[in-house]
């Protein structure tokens, strides 16, 4: 069975995408990896920090055991941001929740210092791909400002596509890359991330898009898989196409999370929203991204 990184990088090498699932509510992890299967595609399941703070995720040993009754292997288990720094300005004690999550076995692990300088965040990320690499998993890292998980409303969206406020820095990402060691990079290109606080959380995402040919010149200067967060509601003919052009890994949380929320409350059912995450993950899987049956090219 291939490892992780070698399935993320030959996705890359082929222009295949690997969707990653964020699943803040435990009951969605069993539907996804469900999909996934019917799906015969190749997937990630994936928890984030935030989601055992300000939704249901209750941690990462919950998320494991969960994951463990439903694994395939068509699935791996990823950790999403672990924040050195996170949205609310509060220092993350990031070493010992990396080193927590993989010796309960992750396949994967993301460290986010994207919100310290360029050298900070070289020291922390070479730092915790050492970490990972000697449990035999890869490292994602992030490079840019990915909007949308701050306290309060972003920029208007249009205004920050116009300047490239927080777009990765293709001179920056060469050197990064080379000197922390990191196996993925997940990069800001025009994509955002929904919203997690207060009334913003339920809203709709804003119809986002990619810059592609700065896309390119990150694929150019890194040449590793680089990754989209912030996936859910980017139109869906950027995404395609930046698929082509480096992007290896689709973060996928809103898209999800809205669809088990709606049906778990207009049901007061678990099920309910059990059945309405899958149908939404096949919709991604199937129809959106278009990788059905694609697993084998993958395994």
């Amino acid at each position: 069975m291939s490892d992780t990184g070698a399935i993320v990088r030959r996705a890359f090498e082929q222009g295949l995408v690997v969707p990653a699932f964020n699943v803040p509510y435990l009951p969605m992890i069993e539907p996804v990896v469900r999909a996934i299967a019917d799906c015969e595609s190749f997937g990630l399941i994936e928890t984030a920090r935030l989601e055992w703070y300000k939704f249901e995720g209750e941690g990462l040993g919950p998320v494991k055991q969960e994951y463990d009754k439903w694994a395939r292997p068509e699935v791996r288990l990823h950790l999403d941001h672990v924040p050195v720094i996170d949205e609310d300005d509060q220092h993350v004690d990031y070493r010992t929740i990396i080193e927590e999550a993989l010796s309960l076995g992750y396949d994967s692990v993301m460290v986010d210092g994207s919100r310290l300088s360029l050298e900070d965040n070289i020291e922390v990320t070479r730092e915790v791909s050492e970490l990972a690499h000697r449990s035999g998993a890869p490292c994602e890292a992030e490079l840019g400002a990915v909007l949308g998980h701050e306290a309060g409303p972003p920029p208007p969206y249009e205004e920050m596509f116009a300047s490239g406020k927080g777009f990765t820095d293709v001179d920056e990402a060469r050197r990064f890359v080379t000197e922390s060691g990191c196996d993925w990079l997940s990069v800001a290109v025009g994509n955002i991330h929904g919203a997690i606080s207060g009334a913003l959380r339920d809203q709709k995402k804003v119809e986002a898009r990619l810059d592609l040919e700065h896309l390119d010149a990150l694929r150019d200067a890194t040449n590793v898989p680089l990754v989209l967060h912030g996936g859910s509601g980017v139109q869906r003919k950027y995404v395609l196409e930046g698929v082509k052009r480096g992007i290896a890994k689709v973060n996928i949380g809103t898209e999800i999370r809205h669809a088990y929320e709606q049906a778990w409350r207009e049901h007061d059912s678990v099920e309910a929203g059990q059945e309405a995450t899958y149908e939404r993950s096949c919709w991604v899987i199937r129809d959106y991204f278009g990788i059905a049956g694609t697993g084998d090219e993958l395994l």
